[in-house]
């Protein structure tokens, strides 16, 4: 391999390269010096994400169950649940493979919850409300520093925290933002504190608060489109009227996005990413059906269409239910999640076809990854090889220097945690 390495360019062995899954790579590291190099490159790590997102390769959806338990199927192709017949088993058990929370030091299930994806980056949030950033496919994370909420107004004792996670391309810099709610149990009373966390500088900043009522119903996750977290929202507490916002990464700026005019009449209960595009998932007030609507041209009112329309009795008639994952390539059908349930729904029939589930997990939210080699740190690609072989982690911690962060001797980077008050 070595030998065979030598006589090419470095483009066309990276061109080769990038072809292969995560963990295939993981194992050439150890070839050789040169390819331990490429491989860690940052040049290659673009190089490998950019060829599976054009590709929709080395994809993983993320399931999440009861008590923020999560566990990941990996298929090469979309395309795979397209051959699936209506009776067939979506997921088969031995496929499973559990996710274990870099936050769970001591072993304990404590449970932990995605707060998004991005680049093969993992957001998460445990119960005692410490976040990590985290690759499952390389088994490293960050732990962020403490973001201690700095006020507690004695009126509004209803709290509601609220995350969004991202990559800012302006400023090549991964950025999570955590807005933390007040609200009053009556009337229209609520204050906010927004928090913006940088990967480059590894530490917090307090932005001018949040100016709109965030809708607990429709999510605590930002939806992340066009360099901008969105979040469904309204003036105040008691206003019906759906505001779909967004933060810009890079000014950090908040704006408001327009929804089509006919949606006046429709309660707006979730909302969703899919082929790049913001989906709207909306429940007609009388409860007669289910539509969602796709801008397909971001930020121009006009682009909205409605997609999907859903009319066949299903257990659920709630839009906070039912979440859009993917478009097959051939455009003719969509994988669905409608209150744990996998449909394929059939574009051109307008009906969902439910897939067979029986004695499977029945996942409460879903979320597709991309696998990739990123690292969460926001250094250079440097890995512990310790870290990719086989045995037990060591729990015993080490405190050496590694790039001005404490790092476990299982090659996973952390910082200091402390509970966030």
């Amino acid at each position: 391999m070595a030998s065979a390495t030598a006589s090419l360019p470095h483009d066309i062995i990276g061109g080769i390269l990038c072809r292969l899954g995560v963990k295939d790579l993981l194992r050439l590291r150890c070839v050789s010096k040169e390819c331990c190099c490429l491989i860690d490159d940052p040049g290659f790590i673009k190089l490998h994400l950019s060829h599976s997102v054009k590709i929709n390769s080395n994809l993983s959806l993320i399931l999440q169950i009861r008590y923020g338990r999560h566990f990941s199927i990996r298929f090469d192709s979309l395309e795979t649940f397209q051959m699936l017949k209506p009776e067939e088993q979506l997921f088969d058990i031995s496929g499973y493979q559990k996710l274990n929370s870099p936050l769970d030091e001591s072993g304990e299930e404590q449970g932990f919850f995605v707060l998004g994806s991005c680049n093969g980056l993992l957001g998460l949030v445990n119960n005692q409300e410490e976040v990590s950033l985290w690759n499952p496919s390389t088994r490293r994370s960050q732990m962020l520093p403490t973001a201690r909420i700095r006020f507690s107004p004695p009126r509004l004792s209803f709290r509601v925290i609220f995350y969004g996670f991202g990559y800012d391309h302006i400023s090549d810099d991964y950025k999570l933002v955590r807005l933390v709610q007040f609200n009053g149990r009556e009337g229209d009373a609520f204050v906010s504190e927004v928090k913006v966390y940088s990967l480059k500088t590894n530490s917090w900043r307090r932005i001018k608060d949040f100016p709109f009522y965030l809708r607990v119903l429709s999510g605590v996750s930002g939806a992340l489109v066009n360099n901008a977290l969105h979040w469904l929202a309204s003036e105040k507490p008691t206003e019906t009227r759906t505001l779909l916002v967004a933060f810009d990464l890079g000014t950090e700026e908040y704006r408001v996005v327009e929804l089509p005019d006919c949606l006046a009449d429709w309660y707006c209960g979730s909302f969703h990413v899919m082929d790049g595009c913001l989906c709207i998932i909306a429940t007609h007030l009388n409860f007669q059906g289910i539509d969602i609507w796709m801008m397909k041209e971001y930020g121009v009112k006009e682009s909205w269409i409605k997609f999907i329309s859903i009319h066949q009795k299903l257990r659920s008639r709630l839009a906070a239910n039912v979440l859009p994952l993917f478009q097959f390539k051939n455009r003719d059908s969509v994988l669905l999640n409608i209150e744990g349930s996998m449909f394929v729904y059939d574009l051109r029939s307008k009906w969902a076809h439910k897939l067979g589930n029986e004695g499977g997990l029945m996942p409460l939210k879903t979320e597709i990854m991309v696998e990739s080699l990123v690292p969460p740190n926001g250094g250079g690609a440097s890995f512990n090889d310790n870290n990719h072989r086989g045995g037990k982690k060591k729990r015993k911690n080490t405190k050496h220097q590694h790039g001005g962060k404490k790092t476990r001797d299982d090659g996973i980077l952390s910082g200091e945690v402390h509970p966030v008050l």
